[in-house]
């Protein structure tokens, strides 16, 4: 790549990331991150007419946009992604509750050991 091609990448990467600041369309990646959707759903969605989308100039050619309101707020409707969510939270708890049963069984164990037994010397 010639030193003019590099220069000309850097700079339409420079008006992307310009345009793009304060706005609320976002990249593809982006938005699925953000959001929590996948990009085929993200596709399924502008394709449908569902959210507007836009194609603009990006550093390795056309680079498509979406509203990040629109996104989230469509991602929030949608009964399928809201059961995913939920079960990732349920799956969260479940976990917090297992490793704080597992903290108490530690200092359970800890406390026990610490005791000398019944009918001789503490072990140590």
């Amino acid at each position: 790549m010639e030193w003019e091609d590099r220069l000309d990448d850097w700079e339409l990467e420079l008006e992307l990331t310009a345009q793009l600041e304060g706005s609320d369309w976002v990249t593809l990646e982006r938005a699925a991150a953000d959001a929590g959707v996948s990009r085929a759903a993200l596709r399924s969605w502008y394709r449908s007419g569902q959210i507007p989308s836009r194609l603009v100039d990006g550093p390795h050619g056309p680079q498509r946009l979406v509203p990040f309101a629109l996104v989230a707020a469509r991602a929030e409707a949608s009964p399928r992604l809201r059961r995913t969510a939920e079960r990732r939270l349920a799956d969260q708890a479940q976990l917090e509750i297992l490793r704080h049963r597992v903290d108490q069984l530690e200092l359970r164990l800890a406390a026990l050991e610490q005791q000398p037994p019944p009918d001789g010397p503490p072990v140590s």
